[in-house]
């Protein structure tokens, strides 16, 4: 079972936002999986750089839209997707500082990671039809955003696939 499920109520109608909030959920449930697997903690913790590569790649870019639309909301966005950044950061550290790992605890922290904030400022975000029209960014562009703040996250040093 899958620690969440994708629903009608996370479309925005922005193609490129959804799909993103599908992968990241796809990749939440991957993480979930490895737990519930017992898989090796480098995998896991793998996974979790995953996360912070796309969601640092998608706020990155949602980040760009909000500007160019001068939306209002912008500065309590931004602080949002911080906080976010810095608790998949803490989630992380704390996988791989733990002796042991409640799962419950940890997999309960990565869903509603996700969820609140969507709930929050990107449902208000997305329900704007000024927002409805920007640029598709390149899949080489995108790959490489996730990959550097990926690596940033893992402390790697830069390697682009």
């Amino acid at each position: 079972m899958a620690l969440i499920e994708w629903r009608e109520e996370y479309c925005t109608g922005f193609k490129g936002v959804d799909f993103d909030h599908e992968e990241l959920i796809r990749q939440i449930n991957s993480v979930y999986e490895l737990i519930e697997d017992q898989a090796d903690r480098d995998s896991v913790i793998d996974g979790l750089g995953e996360i912070y590569g796309g969601i640092s790649a998608h706020f990155a870019l949602e980040e760009q839209m909000m500007q160019r639309h001068r939306y209002d909301q912008y500065t309590q966005h931004r602080t949002d997707h911080d906080r976010l950044l810095d608790e998949i950061r803490d989630i992380t550290d704390e996988f791989e500082n733990s002796v042991s790992l409640d799962n419950e605890k940890f997999q309960q922290k990565l869903a509603d990671w996700f969820q609140l904030h969507f709930k929050t400022h990107d449902s208000r975000l997305h329900k704007l039809a000024s927002m409805r029209t920007h640029e598709p960014v390149s899949q080489s562009t995108l790959k490489t955003l996730i990959q550097n703040a990926k690596n940033k996250l893992l402390q790697r040093p830069n390697q682009a696939r």
